[in-house]
């Protein structure tokens, strides 16, 4: 967080390869030295401590060769795929034979070691899940000045990062591969929730598009852990795909709601084909798909205290069919606490005094305390379809944490108000 108390800003550059010359990388476990090869016409450049020698910014050159005191290992440095704000991210080949690591990987270089060491953590943790990039091996390199940086060699995505797949194909995907490659992200997030962790960065540019075009979660650099279902307080985020209210600044903590938020935003990509920019909910009854992945996506996006409020919780939503919102049976309005959606026949004033002289109590929307819904004729620009107005959302909602409500059609209102 800057000197003003505003939250940190990550921002995704590309850059050229440009080439320094030297450096020795360190084991984490030994303090011995070992040599790090590179090409033999680079010139040679000072560097400051924990800096490129490159006029450029970047930490390695094309041709450069370093070695993993951890594994033996020796990689060739291939091209700058880009930067971030981690570090930078370069492709690799691997030299002689390995077993657990494949030839082509990409080797991810930083200054700042709490981000590698977290990275290097939910890499272990994470090692055998098949949605999450793995990581290989794990090493710092001692820059020429005597900074040191940390290198990470990470599984190589083929199609590469979300945004630069669908910025290069320009083709919306199908609702149902869709919402397979979500639930796969989110079982990721899923096991990180279990465990109290929260992502905070899930965006288009740190979910891969690997083999078969499936996709998978990378990034772990500010995962942070919260002692308690209150979150954590947000120091570093992306205005991509950050939930308004962090960014604002009119809630406090983040929380899982919020990771889940932004994989609403991921979705809602998906489905549009483009990751440019955010997606806002008056743009969610204008996706291709049907009204169930739109009501899905709206409550991900829409108020905060609606969204689903953990992983768990949204694939539950996506495996399971859509919920169908069928007329009630009811024997009288004495009692009952009632509100109205959609439109009626009549001026709404006029419902609502007849439903208070038949007994009920009139609420403006939905609530926990809510009994009873008289449901009018549709809006068309609802906000999830013809069943995904928010009212009708809220009442699915409502139902799923046991509130019984009542759903009754205008003309069993009008039965009901003219009782005595």
């Amino acid at each position: 967080m800057g000197s003003g108390g505003e939250p940190t800003i990550i921002a995704v550059a590309r850059l050229a390869p440009l080439p320094y010359n030297w450096g020795l990388a360190m084991s984490t476990s030994s303090p011995r030295l070992v040599r790090v090869t590179f090409s033999p016409n680079a010139t040679t450049r000072t560097a400051r401590a924990g800096r490129s020698s490159s006029p450029s910014g970047h930490l390695l050159q094309h041709g450069q060769v370093v070695e993993s005191p951890e594994t033996q290992l020796r990689y060739r440095i291939g091209k700058l795929l880009g930067q971030g704000g981690f570090g930078q991210v370069f492709l690799a080949t691997r030299l002689g034979s390995s077993d657990a690591v494949p030839e082509e990987v990409c080797i991810k270089i930083s200054a700042h070691m709490d981000g590698w060491v977290r990275e290097t953590y939910f890499g272990l943790l994470l090692n055998d899940h098949p949605r999450a990039i793995r990581v290989f091996d794990r090493f710092p390199v001692i820059a020429p000045a005597g900074g040191m940086f940390y290198c990470l060699v990470l599984e190589c995505a083929r199609h590469g990062d979300l945004s630069a797949f669908l910025a290069r194909t320009g083709k919306a995907w199908g609702e149902r591969a869709a919402r397979q490659q979500i639930a796969g992200v989110l079982e990721v997030l899923r096991k990180l929730h279990r465990g109290q962790m929260l992502h905070r960065d899930l965006t288009p540019m740190n979910v891969f598009v690997c083999d078969n075009y499936q996709l998978k979660l990378g990034d772990f650099g500010i995962v942070r852990a919260q002692s308690d279902s209150r979150g954590v307080t947000a120091r570093t985020m992306n205005l991509m795909t950050a939930p308004s209210e962090l960014i604002d600044r009119t809630a406090p903590k983040w929380q899982a709601r919020d990771d889940v938020f932004q994989v609403g935003q991921l979705l809602a990509m998906l489905v549009r084909g483009d990751a440019r920019a955010r997606v806002r909910t008056p743009d969610v009854r204008m996706l291709a798909c049907t009204d169930h992945l739109k009501e899905i996506i709206y409550r991900c996006i829409g108020e905060r205290r609606k969204r689903y409020e953990s992983a768990d919780e949204m694939i539950a939503a996506l495996r399971a069919p859509a919920a169908v919102l069928k007329p009630g049976v009811l024997r009288s309005l004495k009692g009952v606490h009632l509100a109205f959606t959609g439109f009626l026949s009549k001026p709404r004033r006029d419902a609502i005094r007849a439903a208070r002289r038949a007994g009920a109590t009139v609420h403006h929307g939905p609530s926990a305390k809510t009994t009873v819904v008289v449901r009018g004729r549709p809006n068309a620009l609802q906000a999830a379809g013809k069943d995904g107005g928010l009212k009708l959302m809220e009442i699915k909602r409502l139902r799923e944490k046991g509130h019984r409500i009542t759903l009754l059609t205008e003309a069993q209102f009008w039965r009901l108000a003219a009782k005595r």
